[in-house]
């Protein structure tokens, strides 16, 4: 094979590999986070199947490209430049801080100010509310904090159907 056109694949492939790494997730979000959903939570899948389903879609997206994959393993050329692009990868498993990847979808780091004992986090967008000590309690991208009878009022329901008190 001609080495012009030998350099200029692995050259492109280089390339692939660097603008498939180029956004970093938030420095606010968790660790081994590959999205942001459109509704503002977080996801740590190894691929964009699935992602965000249910959060309005993906928004942003910082793990390996998907359509870069499927290309390199159909052109034998391009398959030494898959090797650069697997080494972020691997340094990013070996730096200890998580040893499975979950799929589950992620709430943002901290809560919204406010809250505590006898108040519930209202969505107002999802018309569920979260009780004191859920996983998403104050981290939905939209939402107040209230009381359980006022969040009845306004027609909201408890998140899985669990009433705080029977939490």
């Amino acid at each position: 094979m001609n080495p012009t056109y030998k350099a200029l694949v692995m050259t492109a492939g280089l390339f692939a590999a660097a603008v498939s790494y180029a956004a970093a997730p938030p420095a606010d979000a968790p660790a081994g986070t590959t999205a942001v959903c459109k509704d503002g939570s977080y996801f740590s899948g190894e691929t964009k199947k699935g992602a965000c389903s249910g959060h309005k879609g993906i928004k942003t997206w910082f793990g390996k490209g998907d359509a870069m994959a499927a290309p390199a393993a159909k052109d034998k050329m391009a398959a030494p430049a898959a090797a650069p692009a697997a080494a972020p990868a691997a340094a990013a498993a070996s730096s200890g801080s998580m040893a499975k990847t979950s799929t589950k979808m992620m709430p943002k780091a901290e809560a919204a100010p406010g809250g505590g004992p006898g108040m519930v986090w209202a969505n107002t967008s999802s018309k569920v509310y979260h009780c004191n000590g859920d996983k998403w309690y104050g981290k939905t991208k939209k939402g107040e904090y209230m009381s359980e009878a006022d969040a009845k009022a306004k027609g909201m329901h408890a998140d899985h159907g669990k009433a705080c008190a029977a939490k």
